[in-house]
């Protein structure tokens, strides 16, 4: 039988399925050119003419239906029997108003620095480790927000909708039987954290990341209802780790490193922390995940802009006691993220 890529009818000649894969690219680009256009904000409820829709977002009305065509054939709007254009449920997540709105990530999937990273993934394979700094002189974080704030806003607000689909899941699949305080290690503007919080009214917690990221940290840890149950503290956790907690959470953390990177900077959270402490990674597990097509796609961007990888159950388990952590196990969320579970021994 001949293999089936996602997406495509069966039967499909091999030529035609790897022209479709070549030439993916293109789907990036319409459905990034939509976000841009404004396109899913420019539709309501009822089906809108190209013509008019044009007229809408400022575009060329021969040139938008070729746009429109590809996206449709993507799931990404409808064309109604009027002819006019409407929402699906994919084009409906562009508009900046949804509350579980991916426009931002569809603006970074297609933003410049993404094709000049992606043009040089086969570099990246020879040489195992990012080809970012090649490229603009520093590491990822530091040029979005050095150098591109604007992108490096957006890149932040991607993360923290990303955040928000899977916060509940994780939430509800996290036991937290006997621990008084929760440390978010890598935490951003605390999404996770909150959410834990907000579940778990005797709950205390920690947010704990760079001092540019803290400082944009959720006013409602800072200084709203729940800052008398939660600390906001600056600092490197490859370089210390000052927070005594019971449970310490790195969400979307250790992807975005290489294995020496990963082992070094848990390391030093063991070295800094009590004996008996949990420590939960919620990261994708590539042998576990039902979206196969996303994971590897992601391990493949964390390669190639920060030089990290997605991992596998025994990839996980092995760094986890590389780092001097005895692994416990790991456990399904019923969302793209499982949670690894490790404990500080008695001595590191």
């Amino acid at each position: 039988m001949a293999d089936q890529v996602p997406g495509q009818a069966p039967g499909t000649p091999a030529p035609l399925r790897l022209h479709a894969l070549a030439y993916s690219l293109g789907v990036t680009a319409a459905v990034t050119a939509a976000a841009r256009l404004g396109l899913a904000d420019a539709i309501g409820e009822e089906p809108v003419a190209a013509g008019s829709l044009a007229a809408a977002v400022g575009a060329d009305e021969e040139a938008l239906v070729q746009l429109l065509r590809a996206l449709v054939c993507h799931g990404v709007f409808r064309q109604a029997e009027d002819g006019g254009y409407a929402h699906t449920e994919m084009s409906r997540l562009l508009r900046t108003d949804a509350p579980a709105s991916r426009r931002a990530m569809a603006l970074l999937a297609g933003a410049p620095f993404a094709w000049n990273i992606w043009s040089r993934l086969d570099e990246a394979v020879r040489t195992g480790d990012s080809v970012f700094a090649g490229l603009y002189g520093k590491p990822l974080f530091a040029h979005l927000h050095e150098d591109e704030p604007e992108l490096g806003a957006l890149f932040d607000q991607a993360m923290a909708k990303s955040g928000e689909t899977t916060a509940a899941a994780v939430v509800a699949a996290l036991d937290l039987a006997g621990t008084n305080t929760v440390a978010d290690i890598g935490g951003g503007r605390g999404t996770l954290l909150r959410a834990l919080l907000e579940s778990r009214p005797g709950l205390n917690g920690v947010l704990f990341d760079l001092e540019r990221v803290v400082a944009d940290a959720d006013p409602e840890l800072r200084e709203g209802g729940l800052a008398d149950r939660c600390r906001v503290v600056a600092g490197d956790c490859h370089v210390d780790v000052p927070v005594k907690a019971d449970m310490y959470l790195l969400k979307g953390v250790v992807h975005m490193w290489n294995d020496a990177t990963a082992v070094a900077a848990l390391r030093t959270l063991a070295r800094n922390v009590a004996a008996g402490a949990r420590v939960v990674l919620v990261e994708q597990v590539l042998d576990a995940t039902g979206t196969p097509e996303i994971a590897t796609v992601m391990n493949l961007l964390m390669l190639v802009s920060q030089g990290g990888r997605e991992r596998t159950a025994d990839e996980f388990r092995a760094l986890l006691e590389r780092a001097g952590l005895e692994f416990r196990g790991i456990t399904a969320t019923g969302s793209v993220v499982h949670l690894i579970e490790a404990v500080v021994p008695g001595a590191v």
